[in-house]
């Protein structure tokens, strides 16, 4: 497509032009499933629920009611400001383009693969916690389910979760569109039952000093003490694995603004409402599970929580009927927002494919028939199985089963993601009153907004990096591999490979975007302008 050619192309196709790419992706979605698929990703029912144990753990229902609306407000201001970039930038390899846009190449270069390390990683988490819900609702309703909980059997569904939802996002993107649509009324009508069902039918409830005050210490750290500097500073933040987990996947939004109408206004809202819409119903949703953790003989049950998670105390309080209702709703709700997230994870592999970073990108960067990138969501559903591949290996402490495998990848993700969010989110505030703002954009706020999230962000992922019992330090008693939270290994040694390659190969070829309206050339590295 030539630019001679505009006048023909839509606004959205024309921004697009502007920006150096051709209409490619079918201009299908609307700004609500625009909002959809991020709402869908964020999915309450499913981050809340699969890592409950994570916040529980790690500093008792004092996580849950404190650190979950001071975590939210501190992401929502994180949507502020990559919703003001998307709105000035929407391409479907948003985060990565931003970086390059304002950084040059090696920011851009860095960003794409932080990005789509997360991606790929949150598509992993979800499928397995997805494959783990499956399997307890199965095994709520049937007692005799398969001789008891099997982490082959579970792994074995957490593939064939991956297969459906690859299959889905292959054969079918109008129905992707029709399925975040209904993911939207899954999760508010779901979650308003369950948070009913939790109210009413429980015959005690906890106190509201019990879930606004109550501490405990199930880490193994500083001798299960809730009281001492090491507790506020260490293991409480733990748990905020819980809330940034939950709280992610909304670059969706981004990612698909290729393919959304009046992208600059409707990506850029999408953002923002999906953080804030979830961080208030999954407040609810968390206070209604933290009131309804049953006593045993008077006490309320933290060594029974701590070890079960929200299965346990769904059958406790609601009873097998009930509760394994409310881990159905749960799975269905996750396979909803899997599906979202391999969405997510092949437009982003597919963008920057395009753009030639990853090897191999002639194959990521085809289209299918029906114009979805077909390959590359085979690649992101064979990269998710490998590095899930550890949670087949039995890990328990005391007796009780702990999924260190999936806190690492979730950790991985959260890791990931956010870590190429700040990237952006700081150039745009080195930028200034420089930075050629959209139609959504934060005004003047934009200069406390912008470092406040890059703050948070770090701080957040040096926390998701710490060993999360004494059994992963070298040299402590107890230790062994199995219990090492491999978030750092990943994520670091990533990073190592992506600076070897830069430096040895891709400085002297990646040169950034690529304009494909006119020809192959790179965009114009380290500017502003649009």
């Amino acid at each position: 497509m030539a630019l001679t050619d505009e006048s023909e192309l839509d606004a959205d196709a024309q921004r697009l032009a502007e920006l150096g790419y051709k209409q490619d992706l079918k201009r299908s979605w609307s700004s609500f499933s625009n909002f959809a698929i991020s709402f869908s990703i964020i999915s309450i029912l499913a981050g809340c629920f699969t890592n409950y144990q994570a916040g529980f753990n790690n500093g008792g229902p004092i996580s849950i009611s404190w650190s979950w609306p001071i975590l939210s407000v501190c992401i929502l201001v994180i949507g502020f400001t990559m919703a003001e970039l998307v709105s000035s930038y929407p391409t479907s390899g948003g985060i990565y383009w931003w970086a390059s846009k304002l950084g040059g190449a090696r920011a851009g270069f860095y960003a794409g693969w932080l990005n789509l390390i997360g991606l790929i990683a949150v598509t992993a988490a979800v499928a397995y916690g997805c494959a783990t819900f499956i399997d307890l609702t199965i095994s709520t309703w049937s007692k005799g389910y398969a001789g008891g909980y099997s982490l082959t059997r579970v792994f074995v569904t957490f593939v064939l979760v991956l297969a459906v939802i690859a299959a889905v996002n292959i054969f079918s993107g109008h129905l992707l569109a029709i399925l975040n649509n209904i993911s939207v009324w899954w999760h508010v009508i779901g979650a308003a039952v369950i948070v009913v069902l939790l109210v009413v039918v429980p015959s005690h409830h906890q106190s509201f000093s019990y879930v606004f005050t109550e501490r405990y210490n199930n880490s193994g750290f500083s001798g299960g003490s809730s009281s001492s500097f090491g507790f506020f500073f260490l293991i409480l933040p733990l748990g905020f694995l819980l809330t940034q987990y939950t709280i992610t996947g909304f670059d969706a939004s981004v990612h698909l603004s290729e393919e959304t109408h009046s992208a600059s206004h409707g990506a850029a809202k999408g953002i923002w409402k999906s953080i804030a819409y979830s961080a208030v119903g999954g407040y609810i949703l968390l206070l209604a599970v933290t009131f309804a953790i049953p006593n045993v003989k008077g006490v309320p049950d933290n060594a029974g929580v701590g070890a079960g998670g929200v299965a346990y105390i769904f059958t406790s309080a609601l009873g097998d009927t009930k509760g394994g209702l409310v881990l159905f709703i749960s799975a269905a709700a996750q396979v909803f927002c899997a599906t979202s997230c391999m969405t997510s994870a092949s437009r982003m592999l597919y963008a920057f494919s395009r753009d030639r970073a990853v090897p191999g990108s002639q194959h990521w960067s085809q289209l299918s028939k029906s114009r979805v990138p077909a390959k590359g969501v085979g690649l992101v559903t064979a990269v998710s199985v490998i590095i899930t591949l550890p949670a087949l290996i039995k890990v328990d402490i005391n007796g009780a089963p702990i999924p260190v495998a999936f806190f690492a990848v979730t950790s991985i993700a959260v890791i990931g993601l956010y870590l190429s969010f700040a990237i952006p989110i700081w150039l745009r505030w080195r930028h200034g009153e420089n930075f050629d703002l959209g139609s959504w954009n934060n005004g003047a706020k934009y200069k406390w907004m912008n470092l406040l999230a890059v703050a948070e962000i770090i701080i957040v992922s040096l926390y998701l990096m710490l060993p999360t019992s004494p059994a992963a330090i070298p040299g402590h008693t107890g230790f062994a591999w199995k219990y090492v939270n491999y978030a750092p290994i990943v994520t670091l040694g990533a990073l190592a490979l992506i600076t070897i390659w830069w430096q040895a190969s891709a400085k002297n070829w990646f040169r950034g975007p690529i304009r494909t309206v006119d020809e192959a050339t790179p965009v114009e590295e380290g500017t502003v302008a649009g």
